[in-house]
């Protein structure tokens, strides 16, 4: 971590945001700082009924996911999780923190996956805010980008991620 970040607990967690404890309201324009790290908590341990309904309900067709034998014959020697289910998860888990007020989700940038993902890892998440602006089209509101890495439990990455978002500033919803 740069010198220059320092991290930031979830609303309600001691967190220097301006927020009082407790309160889960969410983060507005004003709390966003460049260089600023969220570490995004509770992590989830991805079960095999996760990966499967997730594989299933989106037509994901690819045994890789959900075939043991298939995938037993893979570089892998078993299933991989969905990376789409853990870019959902991932993103999941920065909401308290990111973007429980957020008006839109503006996008999501250089998907990267850097590691595979098996049943019965843990997976955490922290966020780094990258730039904040204030809108030019809509009053009262600012553009947040961020960098969103997924991390397993022994602290290795496995997915990152830019994600942009349009946040009101507070009181101003």
């Amino acid at each position: 971590m740069a010198a220059k970040q320092k991290a930031v607990a979830a609303p309600g967690y001691g967190d220097s945001s301006g927020q009082s404890p407790g309160d889960s309201s969410g983060r507005y324009f004003e709390h966003f700082t460049v260089g600023d790290v969220f570490k995004h908590r509770p992590g989830r341990t991805i079960t095999e009924t996760d990966n499967t309904w997730f594989t299933l309900l989106t037509m994901n067709t690819h045994p890789l996911h959900f075939d043991a034998a298939y995938a037993a014959e893979s570089e892998f020697g078993k299933p991989l999780v969905n990376s789409c289910l853990t870019l959902s998860m991932v993103v999941g888990m920065s909401v308290s923190d990111l973007s429980r007020n957020a008006v839109a989700n503006l996008g999501w940038d250089k998907i990267k996956l850097t590691a595979p993902v098996f049943v019965g890892d843990t997976i955490y998440a922290e966020s780094e805010v990258l730039a904040k602006r204030e809108s030019r089209s809509r009053a009262n509101q600012g553009i947040v980008t961020v960098l969103t890495t997924g991390r397993k439990a022994d602290g290795s990455a496995f997915m990152n991620f830019e994600r942009t978002f349009l946040v009101p500033e507070r009181g101003k919803v």
